[in-house]
């Protein structure tokens, strides 16, 4: 299995050629299948995809981890240049999603433009359950709550019969592959908490190891990303519980952001590494 970093919000040193931005874009190949794992917030993934030598015309199944504009701002381009692969979705938010901080000052719609489903619509698949999509690919909709939520959460809304709500996150998936007899956890920015996030993989999944885990964590303040919403002593107990689960490599990165990976980073040591823009995994 190979995964490749598309687009995330940290340029590598040695592909300064490569765009960065405040999102996520993973490919990833696996069991001969070519998998689009989100889409950042516009179309300069597929510029890097590009540049990296992928061809996003040949991707043969899409997966949006939740309704973000980070992570699904490219889907009309992919749409347009893709013109047989599917996108696989969670549930359909109820409303428009919102940020909302500084007592409403800064109000912005950071969710998908529902048009572009009404006019591609034999091309999404949204669940409501736990579906294996493809031989040893699952994508889990129903995320436990035995962890407390990220606090950046408090910011995210959801638009319920007018009124703005608490967004509950129903619509955020998590990814799981099977490869090897082992598992390779992928999350985009683990808005449900990513220690629900892997307590819902192990229920689901009993007693096989997790190889890998990659994605987000939403550990970074919005928008002041140089302020946490999680105390110090939070995140360490979160690197603690992730190294409990056995979890063999953790691999993050855009919503983490680097205040919070280098308090992971002195729990985790090796066991944790930054997957930025061009880097890629193989598994």
């Amino acid at each position: 299995m190979k995964i490749t970093a598309l687009i995330e919000n940290i340029k590598s040193d040695s592909r300064s050629d490569l765009e960065t931005e405040h999102g996520l874009s993973l490919h990833i190949e696996h069991n001969n299948l070519n998998i689009l794992f989100d889409t950042g917030g516009s179309e300069a993934f597929g510029r890097n995809a590009a540049k990296l030598g992928i061809d996003l015309t040949q991707v043969d199944m899409a997966i949006l981890s939740h309704h973000h504009y980070d992570h699904g701002g490219g889907l009309p381009w992919f749409i347009s240049e893709n013109l047989q692969s599917r996108v696989y979705l969670g549930r359909r938010p109820p409303g428009a999603l919102w940020f909302k901080a500084f007592g409403g000052l800064l109000k912005k719609n950071i969710g998908l433009d529902s048009q572009l489903f009404i006019a591609n619509l034999k091309r999404f698949v949204f669940l409501n359950t736990m579906t294996e999509i493809a031989p040893d690919i699952f994508v889990l909709t129903d995320i436990c709550k035995k962890y407390p939520l990220p606090k950046g959460n408090r910011k995210l809304l959801i638009e319920k019969n007018g009124d703005l709500e608490p967004d509950n996150f129903e619509h955020e998936i998590v990814i799981v592959l099977k490869d090897k007899g082992e598992l390779v956890v992928i999350t985009g920015c683990s808005h449900s908490g990513i220690l629900n996030m892997v307590e819902t993989v192990v229920r689901n999944f009993p007693d096989i190891p997790i190889k890998a885990l990659v994605g987000g964590f939403h550990l970074a303040g919005i928008p002041i990303k140089s302020l946490m919403p999680e105390s110090r002593q939070e995140i360490q107990e979160i690197a603690a519980q992730i190294l409990k689960y056995s979890v063999n490599r953790v691999y993050t990165g855009h919503c983490t952001g680097m205040k919070g990976y280098n308090i992971l980073k002195n729990i985790m040591g090796d066991t944790l590494e930054y997957i930025n823009t061009g880097a890629s995994i193989v598994l």
